[in-house]
């Protein structure tokens, strides 16, 4: 194995949830606004799978404009949480690529990148679609869970290099969500459709369920099939979805 954490600012503090066997695949998992990457390790320790090694990063803090300005864990900058709301393009943009370096990490490590998956939960799971969007890196999958895609007014044209137009991208959402609109979840599934192959885009959502995560939701996250297959459709036939209420 080559490289050094060092090097990759947001993998010197991140939790990692090693394989217990060799490591021939990597989920990277997004926390959202205000949390931080320890109550993900927990969850991805309880679905580990031994071939595989998780990484969690947490959120550098930031002063964040929706929450007046207190200064918490944000992957970027928020000024409101609807489709119109200005947006930090350029802190957006800053966090994509501070992704994309701990993928190539991987990758110079010795996992391919189409044995990677990146996922996240509510503004980390907005990162992780715009990550994978403008990542020229081929990945497993995308998970985005409770979340939308930022700068979507600038797509199809920011994904014209992507590598994961074929990328199967999985979206779940609470159907009762009060932050993020499950409607907003079914906006962005369908702006995805028009910039990846549509076939490709699965969107389901939870009733009874508002903006937070259950075990439904991480039990979708043990990606067996997809990391095996490099096929994120083929997990989903191996999903074991229990009921949240």
């Amino acid at each position: 194995m080559c490289g050094n954490n060092m090097s990759v600012p947001l993998l010197s503090e991140a939790l990692t949830v090693p394989g217990t066997e060799k490591e021939t695949a990597v989920v990277i998992f997004l926390h959202g606004l205000g949390d931080t990457g320890h109550g993900w390790a927990d969850a991805m320790t309880s679905i580990r799978l031994p071939y595989i090694k998780y990484i969690c990063p947490h959120a550098p803090r930031i002063p964040v404009t929706l929450n007046m300005k207190m200064t918490m864990p944000s992957w970027f900058d928020l000024t409101g949480l609807s489709p119109e709301s200005p947006e930090d393009e350029a802190g957006i943009k800053r966090a994509a690529e501070n992704i994309k370096a701990i993928i190539d990490h991987e990758v110079k490590n010795g996992i391919p990148s189409n044995r990677i998956i990146l996922g996240g939960f509510s503004q980390g799971g907005a990162l992780s679609l715009y990550t994978a969007l403008t990542s020229q890196q081929q990945l497993a999958g995308v998970v985005g869970l409770s979340c939308w895609l930022p700068l979507h007014k600038t797509f199809p044209q920011a994904a014209s290099g992507s590598g994961n137009k074929d990328t199967p991208i999985l979206q779940c959402h609470g159907e009762m969500d009060p932050m993020i609109p499950a409607q907003y979840g079914a906006m962005t599934a369908e702006k995805l459709k028009n910039i990846v192959s549509p076939q490709n885009v699965t969107f389901r959502t939870y009733p009874g369920l508002m903006h937070s995560s259950c075990p439904q939701f991480q039990t979708l996250l043990k990606v067996k099939t997809a990391v095996e297959d490099h096929l994120l459709t083929q997990s989903l036939h191996c999903l074991k979805v229990a009921h949240c209420l």
